[in-house]
């Protein structure tokens, strides 16, 4: 009977979860510190009273309020509101063991209860629970409901949940009820799920598309659907047709991969002030390759995507990738593919504000082969 359950879960549609930590690192933080949470805080670089050159990396919900997100320009969170005297915010850089020991926690909540499962980010996840709750989406409610209890017990963390039957319907719908809500979108529930939604709420639709799709007068998901995919792919080109009518039609991607769980390792650097000296960026990108490498060796991880970003004065931003074949771990090669990206893709006379690489397509276990390159 119990085999015969699985099988019938199996062949209906998947029962996807994503769980989205509310405000993760401000509320560790909160927590932690004890912090008033009606306080706006911030966390990131150093403001320096205004004239501080990083940027936000994220925010609690009282600085919202203001306008406040994460990746903004410091400078423009503290004209926003700022610190003490000016105004009521405080500014913090921040304490990452303490998010990695709470989110750690988070996900052997979730763990638990679901038979496939994949850390997205520090502070989100998917869980495949099909099997868990045997494909009935009733249980699947109360299942979050508990878990939502059981992370706020162990943690005192919210969380929102999302329940549906594709990745990015999942995704989304954790965004619908927040802070500490769930909201479940049913099979028969996806295409009226995306009515009137914008399209820049679709994660994979990125500002370029959908300020094109705006000039082109689509800026919700049904009008942009009504067109059928034979018009859409005349318009868009048909690769992005076809993503997209699977995305609204409810047939996108519904696997939950634990190898999916960190997908790349990154490192950046903000200057304290724009550099002109190319050879002077060129050497913290190569001790930024280093400290990726190192990072991926402890991990016992390989990669086959080297990524460097460039962002210049203005906070122009320019990234460019190269793959290899093979995955590896081996730091000359991917010193030599950061040194060739960044004498490819740096402006002449320009001045540099940022530089970063990372190291994306990540594979277990390594292989440590040397091969050409490919175009990525």
């Amino acid at each position: 009977m119990v085999e015969a359950e699985h099988n019938a879960a199996n062949e209906g549609p998947r029962i996807l979860v994503h769980c989205d930590l509310d405000a993760f690192f401000a509320a560790v933080e909160t927590i932690h510190h004890g912090f008033d949470p009606s306080v706006p805080l911030i966390i990131g670089s150093d403001p320096k009273q205004g004239r501080g050159r990083g940027i936000v990396s994220t925010c609690n919900y009282a600085a919202r309020v203001f306008g406040i997100r994460s990746a903004m320009p410091v400078s423009e969170a503290w004209r926003r509101c700022p610190a003490a005297p000016f105004g009521p915010a405080m500014y913090i850089r921040g304490t990452r063991g303490l998010y990695s020991r709470a989110s750690r926690k988070v996900m052997e909540c979730l763990r638990e209860r679901a038979v496939l499962f994949e850390k997205a980010s520090i502070d989100e996840a998917y869980l495949d629970i099909t099997e868990t709750v045997g494909g009935d989406w009733d249980a699947a409610l109360a299942l979050t409901s508990h878990l939502q209890q059981q992370i706020k017990d162990r943690v005192n963390l919210t969380a929102s949940f999302g329940i549906g039957p594709t990745r990015i319907v999942a995704k989304m719908s954790s965004e619908v009820n927040k802070p500490n809500g769930i909201f479940r979108v049913m099979p028969d529930e996806v295409e009226s799920f995306f009515e009137g939604r914008s399209l820049r709420d679709i994660p994979g639709i990125g500002p370029k598309r959908a300020t094109q799709l705006a000039e082109w007068g689509y800026t919700t998901a049904d009008e942009l659907h009504e067109l059928g995919a034979l018009s859409l792919s005349r318009l868009t080109g048909e690769r992005f047709a076809t993503w997209f009518m699977t995305v609204i039609e409810g047939e996108s991607s519904n696997v939950v991969s634990p190898l999916r769980s960190r997908k790349s390792i990154g490192k950046e650097h903000t200057f304290e002030r724009d550099v002109a000296d190319h050879e002077t960026v060129l050497k913290r990108l190569e001790e930024l390759v280093e400290l990726v490498m190192e990072r991926a060796r402890s991990l016992g991880v390989s990669g086959r995507l080297a990524e460097v970003k460039i962002r210049y004065t203005g906070f122009e931003t320019h990234t460019s990738g190269r793959s290899i074949t093979v995955a590896m771990d081996d730091e000359g090669v991917f010193k030599r593919l950061a040194n060739w990206l960044f004498a490819t893709n740096i402006r002449a006379d320009s001045t540099v504000r940022l530089i970063g690489f990372r190291l994306g397509h990540l594979e277990i276990p390594p292989s440590r082969q040397t091969t050409l390159f490919e175009e990525e």
